[in-house]
């Protein structure tokens, strides 16, 4: 498996060339970018300012693995409104442009909410209704995800939406896709399952993996912590991931970001996924 790590775990305000150039003399292999509303890859980039940067993350000899965005939580695809779920798919669609453009494979996509207790102003959806008007837009999304041969990763996340592995499993199968599956958040599940279960019943559709950790007993999002320090079994999840076959990236999403000395998680969690990954620890 390659180590990556994704650019939400950097300092905030860091440019993305610095983030790159970083993650490169940290010991990663590669690094998830985020597509974000505005910014140097933004929604109204360019093509030619989105290749520079897989440019210069070739010139710094550091892959890109996947591209992210959190645009989903504030254009859910889950929405009621009919013009928020239509900006949901044009924001999907711009990803997966840029995506090609960049060279990788796999875009991150949260899949909308039932409702979201760390977003207190978040509408509740019913469940029947998100989950209608979840299958429409990735069933339509996956039109474009075969065009430019990217695949769409959705995440589980805190959303009250797709709650088991077996529910994920169903979602993704009645797409009917290849290019459709699982962009599988290992601590995300912690507080409510275990990530090695979810690995073993989504299997294949597995296209990428965030690690992070989680304790339980902090509970809430005082419960993400450092990669070791919580009560995700790791040994089980990469023989988990060992066993279905899975050989690409598992990439780092480090929250919350350390207080001071930023840079140092960065380094933190290369050392960690070496010993998690059976590398030898820097």
């Amino acid at each position: 498996m390659k180590k990556g790590i994704n650019i939400w775990s950097f300092p905030e305000g860091m440019g993305i060339e610095e983030c790159i150039a970083l993650a490169n003399k940290a010991g990663f292999d590669g690094i998830e970018l985020s597509l974000n509303e505005t910014g140097p890859l933004g929604l109204e980039s360019s093509a030619k300012d989105v290749f520079a940067l897989r440019r210069f993350a070739d010139n710094a000899g550091i892959e890109l693995s996947s591209l992210a965005s959190g645009l989903y939580w504030d254009y859910p695809p889950t929405s009621e409104s009919k013009q928020v779920r239509e900006k949901a798919l044009d924001i999907a669609k711009k990803q997966l442009e840029f995506a090609a453009v960049l060279g990788v494979d796999t875009v991150l996509i949260v899949p909308g909410a039932v409702g979201v207790d760390f977003l207190p102003n978040a509408p509740v959806v019913p469940y029947e209704r998100a989950y209608e008007n979840a299958l429409n837009f990735f069933s339509a999304l996956a039109k474009e995800a075969e065009a430019v041969k990217v695949s769409v990763g959705i995440e589980n996340v805190w959303n009250k939406f797709l709650l088991s592995p077996l529910e994920m499993r169903g979602f993704i199968d009645t797409i009917g896709s290849d290019y459709v599956g699982s962009y599988f958040d290992v601590g995300n599940v912690v507080y409510a399952g275990y990530p090695e279960h979810w690995i073993s019943i989504l299997n294949k559709r597995i296209k990428k993996v965030h690690f992070k950790d989680y304790r339980r007993q902090a509970g809430g999002l005082h419960g993400f912590v450092d990669l070791l320090a919580g009560d995700v079994d790791y040994p089980e999840v990469v023989r988990a991931l060992e066993a279905i076959g899975y050989d690409g990236y598992v990439i780092a999403e480090m929250i919350p970001p350390y207080t001071h000395h930023t840079q140092q998680i960065v380094y933190n969690t290369s050392a960690s996924m070496d010993a998690i990954l059976g590398r030898t620890v820097r």
